[in-house]
């Protein structure tokens, strides 16, 4: 996040290497369960190439920091069969496969043949990218979200690529840019939003909601955003044919000049790319030479929430930005963005004019609403939505149903899993209510389902809860205060 026309650098900063660096940014370290005793791995050939390779990205992401308008000529040479491999096993075991039908424990099997044989094609020109297979994800509001099954060759490739990318954009990203960043999460964006709001005077809150980004991106923009730094055309080539495979859906074949794959490696990337051009750099500078008050800015992937002291500044940013994004083929969603009063005098203000309650938005499955301390100080309080509570309930008594006559140790070991997985985001300061709410909702759901076992029902609530205590983990906050933990991360 960043406030006044100061940048945040806590991301980009680059240090020095030490004489064992560790695993590079992205998630390499994810454990490799389930590949001991493989006589194709080399392990001790793979943790001096891991730092070798590490050693060139920083030296990558040292003079992409110093040159700031330089432009790369020659990058793919990083892309060895070592590289592939970290890519390789950087990727999800259990992942649908794409079109190609190959898995991941099916492509370990040979791995070296196979990532040689790949390496060959990347660098001769003859890789070729495979089209995405479409599916579907049902969203909480009932609608289905489009999401593309990429072939696992086409993974590894873009995940060892993203690799170099992140090396040379994390020096030029902006702050208050959280989206797929490494070392960066939807809390750290939470946090910041929710600093700016209770440290800085904002009044006017614009929740800004770009209408089918993914689906919108102009290709042929996105490319010559990228080689205002890439100049090395070959891997422009790659991010082309990534573009340009196509997806298949229901055996259909289409290919279209507009948008990035959903569910793609290479899709967070290219999206910050492109919205680092088409709105921060636009937001950043409107924000240091037009604003007459204070401006805060959040952008989490194409989630955008703008912060304003005065209202007439949110009214002409709102209006610039319709202008600005109309330029390469984006639009806000005329029913989802809006510019609402909110902030520590919106409840008294608006008492002033006999209205009602502060306006409340939703960001990252959060609803942020004005409320108040004991003392009766403004406080801001982030509450999980209760559509995506819903939805989530909905998913656990689906799957209970095909996990009723399982034992109760085997159900209960699942369901603490999930509410522990479903804490782990939700629990921050505030919030405890609907953790709680979740919890017992969880425990009735349980209920219901063993109460169906038999037609003797002996569960008893009070049973219940002895189960509940056995097995769930009790609602409690584990996040930080947001002011505390970025405090922490942006020490200025």
């Amino acid at each position: 996040m960043m406030y006044g026309r100061e940048k945040s650098d806590s991301a980009i900063v680059a240090k020095k290497p030490a004489n064992k660096v560790g695993m590079p940014a992205a998630e390499w370290a994810e454990p490799r369960a389930g590949t001991e005793g493989n006589a194709n791995q080399q392990r001790t050939r793979r943790a001096q190439n891991r730092e070798s390779v590490s050693q060139k990205l920083e030296r990558v992401r040292q003079a992409a920091k110093q040159r700031r308008k330089e432009r790369f000529t020659a990058l793919l040479h990083h892309v060895t069969v070592e590289f592939l491999e970290q890519a390789f096993y950087a990727l999800r075991r259990k992942a649908a496969p794409g079109v190609d039908g190959q898995t991941w424990t099916d492509y370990e099997g040979n791995l070296e043949g196979h990532l040689r044989d790949l390496h060959t094609r990347i660098h001769s020109g003859a890789y070729r990218a495979l089209p995405v297979r479409r599916r579907f994800i049902l969203k909480a509001d009932g609608k289905q979200r489009p999401l593309g099954v990429t072939a696992l060759e086409d993974k590894i490739v873009q995940r060892a690529v993203v690799e170099i990318l992140n090396a040379v954009y994390e020096t030029d990203f902006l702050g208050f840019s959280y989206g797929f960043r490494p070392g960066r999460s939807q809390h750290d964006a939470l946090d910041a939003l929710a600093t700016g709001i209770t440290t800085t005077p904002v009044n006017w809150i614009l929740d800004a909601d770009i209408q089918g980004f993914f689906d919108a991106v102009n290709q042929e923009w996105l490319v010559r955003f990228m080689e205002h730094r890439i100049g090395d055309t070959r891997i422009i080539r790659l991010v082309q044919k990534w573009l340009k495979a196509g997806v298949l859906n229901d055996g259909e074949l289409s290919v279209s000049e507009l948008g990035t794959p959903q569910g793609a490696v290479a899709s967070p990337l290219l999206a910050n790319v492109y919205l680092h051009y088409v709105f921060d750099l636009w937001a950043n500078r409107w924000r240091r030479r037009e604003a007459k008050g204070k401006v805060i800015i959040v952008r989490y992937a194409d989630d955008v929430v703008v912060g304003f002291q005065y209202e007439a500044d949110g009214r002409r940013f709102w209006d610039a930005m319709r202008e600005r994004l109309a330029q390469f083929a984006l639009t806000l969603h005329p029913d989802k963005t809006r510019l609402l009063e909110f902030g520590r005098y919106a409840a008294e203000r608006r008492q002033e004019r006999g209205l009602g309650k502060p306006e409340t938005f939703t960001f990252l499955g959060f609803t942020h609403v004005c409320s108040k301390s004991r003392r009766g100080t403004f406080m801001l309080r982030r509450k999980s939505r209760a559509d995506r509570m819903r939805a989530k309930l909905r998913d656990i008594k689906e799957q209970l149903r095909k996990r009723m006559h399982e034992p109760i140790p085997v159900q209960g070991t699942w369901l603490a899993q999930v509410v522990r997985g479903y804490f782990a985001y939700h629990a921050v300061p505030m919030n405890i209510h609907a953790l709680q709410s979740f919890r017992h909702n969880v425990m009735k759901l349980w209920r219901r389902t063993l109460q169906r076992r038999s037609q003797k029902d002996g569960m008893t609530w009070e049973r219940m809860e002895r189960l509940g205590t056995e097995w769930l983990p009790r609602a409690e906050i584990l996040h930080p205060w947001p002011e505390r933990r970025f405090a922490v991360k942006h020490p200025r």
